[in-house]
């Protein structure tokens, strides 16, 4: 007797309960039934509703749905690394923000988790030399979500940018695996300098709201940048950074500040 082959849902944790999420909220709330089959139920897998959420959100007079569409499902046959970073980067969102309370919320609602995916796809397009089509993706994601990453920016997994409003990453920065970073985050240079000039993030780090990291200076791993800083020295890791200009003042209190979230500044007595 032939055994029935498992579906992607099943075999898919991550997608299988956001289809189980989108079914509960079709079942609370009727009017949104038409956004969720065709953003969640319509699509057999992650990635195909990925591309398409995607794709409708970039879409505009000059480029249709149906192309943006087309680049992503082939960026993400072609370099499935993609979709494991979009999965890390859709945990990450869940786990770190409390607003968060769904897997669903972030693939449907949350411009932050959706910028990085486009950023992504513009990453992919610039390293196979379609810089064109890359510098519009990055125009669009900066239109859509105010969020303006250059396509030669290197990012790693597992990022989650809450609110994301105002944020600029130039085109030299480097930013490690699990960072976290709120709203108006300027990860820039100090000039017009045309060679390496933006910063390196390590791995971990907490980025506050507000802050600004200049030049080609190295951000050590775990480490933490309060909100409204303006960082023009290298940060060892595992240290709080404030200030204008933004000066150590202590350790960083916990292993691991970009999981935790904390942004308080504790005074020793």
């Amino acid at each position: 007797m032939v055994q029935p082959q498992p579906t992607l849902r099943e075999i898919d944790p991550v997608w299988h309960r956001i289809c189980q999420e989108a079914e509960a909220a079709i079942a609370h709330e009727p009017l949104m039934g038409g956004l969720i089959h065709a953003g969640v139920l319509h699509h057999k897998s992650f990635d195909r509703a990925l591309a398409y959420r995607i794709s409708m959100k970039l879409a505009s007079p000059e480029m249709s749905e149906q192309i943006l569409r087309e680049i992503a499902d082939e960026a993400y046959v072609e370099a499935p690394e993609l979709v494991a970073a979009a999965r890390a980067d859709l945990v990450a969102t869940y786990d770190r923000d409390p607003a968060c309370h769904r897997f669903m919320k972030p693939l449907l609602f949350f411009k932050g988790f959706q910028a990085v995916q486009a950023y992504r796809l513009g990453h992919w397009l610039y390293q196979h030399d379609r810089k064109d089509l890359a510098y519009f993706m990055q125009m669009r994601t900066s239109e859509m979500f105010g969020v303006d990453i250059h396509p030669a920016a290197r990012i790693g997994q597992g990022i989650m940018i809450d609110h994301a409003h105002s944020i600029v990453v130039g085109e030299t920065a480097v930013v490690g695996d699990n960072v976290s970073m709120l709203h108006s985050v300027t990860l820039g240079g100090t000039g017009k300098e045309d060679d390496d000039r933006h910063p390196k993030i390590g791995d971990g780090v907490l980025i506050g709201a507000g802050a600004k990291v200049l030049g080609n200076i190295k951000v050590g791993h775990c480490s933490r940048i309060a909100a409204g800083s303006v960082v023009l020295e290298e940060v060892p890791p595992l240290k709080t950074v404030a200030g204008v200009p933004a000066k150590i003042v202590g350790e960083v209190g916990c292993a691991h500040p970009s999981l935790t979230m904390d942004q308080i500044l504790k005074t020793e007595k």
